[in-house]
């Protein structure tokens, strides 16, 4: 009776698990990546603006980072999120960022953060705001290098 009802818990766990992870890969399927315009030229220069008021004590006026707080342009920021997803970049910086007070800046200055930082990465402009919802932005992969055609 153990070993059945033991049995049963299992494979519950199991199934539950396999349709959660169904279901998230159903939820965010991958659609673009960060060379495909995934913001507007002008969320980017309103970044630019947010980033000056609230990211660049640390992290520099140029975005190289002050050696403490991370640089946020360049080879090593590329290598640090390659693989990973635009949506990723921005929840890390919607719950950690500024680290006295991540609440002090809405979702959509940080979304137009996030455009400038990918601006200055060197990533194209599209027609579209990027959106100030993770779950909208895990469909963009983040990929470091252009792919090739």
């Amino acid at each position: 009776m153990k070993l059945t009802l033991a049995a049963a818990v299992i494979l519950a766990t199991w199934s539950v698990g396999i349709v959660h992870t169904v279901r998230a890969e159903q939820a965010a399927p991958v659609t673009g990546s960060t060379w495909s315009g995934v913001f507007a030229d002008e969320q980017a220069t309103r970044g630019a603006t947010a980033y000056a008021k609230h990211c660049a004590e640390c992290h520099l006026e140029d975005l190289a980072g002050d050696g403490f707080a991370p640089a946020l342009k360049g080879p090593e920021f590329m290598s640090n999120w390659n693989g990973l997803t635009v949506g990723d970049l921005f929840e890390r910086i919607r719950v950690s960022m500024p680290p006295s007070h991540p609440s002090a800046v809405p979702a959509k200055e940080k979304a137009e953060i996030v455009a400038f930082m990918l601006k200055s990465n060197g990533f194209p402009a599209g027609k579209v705001d990027l959106a100030d919802k993770a779950d909208a932005l895990k469909g963009f992969k983040f990929e470091a290098t252009k792919p090739t055609p």
